[in-house]
């Protein structure tokens, strides 16, 4: 399985103006319980370019791709860019997921799996 990969087609499938988590895109993927390997994937670039990391945040809807923008705020202006409303919270800038996370379909997620074995990866 090529983790990256696949994570660059999972990715490239968040809706604008929505947020996915680290955790979800590791479930597509293949891998669940791989949010960290998800995170560190977009930190160093290794899933591709044409990736929107800034639709992708923490668990509890929290940005935390920081480092892979030139600024915090970076995330947020993107998000923000795309209608979803950030809110700044004891913990730090917050989307709310139930109001703005992708909610994939049982058949996204099968077309992914066949996509997936189509190709190898």
């Amino acid at each position: 399985m090529d983790f990256y990969k696949r994570m660059e087609l999972v990715c490239e499938r968040i809706p604008a103006g929505r947020a996915a988590s680290y955790g979800q895109i590791a479930l597509l993927c293949g891998k669940p319980g791989n949010a960290r390997q998800v995170g560190y994937a977009l930190r160093r670039g290794r899933a591709g370019e044409s990736i929107p990391a800034y639709r992708i945040v923490n668990a509890k809807g929290l940005l935390s791709g920081a480092e892979a923008f030139d600024t915090p705020e970076t995330q947020k202006r993107l998000l923000e860019s795309e209608g979803v409303r950030v809110q700044k919270t004891d913990a730090g800038w917050r989307v709310d997921l139930r109001e703005y996370g992708w909610v994939n379909s049982i058949e996204e997620a099968e077309e992914l799996y066949r996509i997936f074995q189509e190709r190898g990866i």
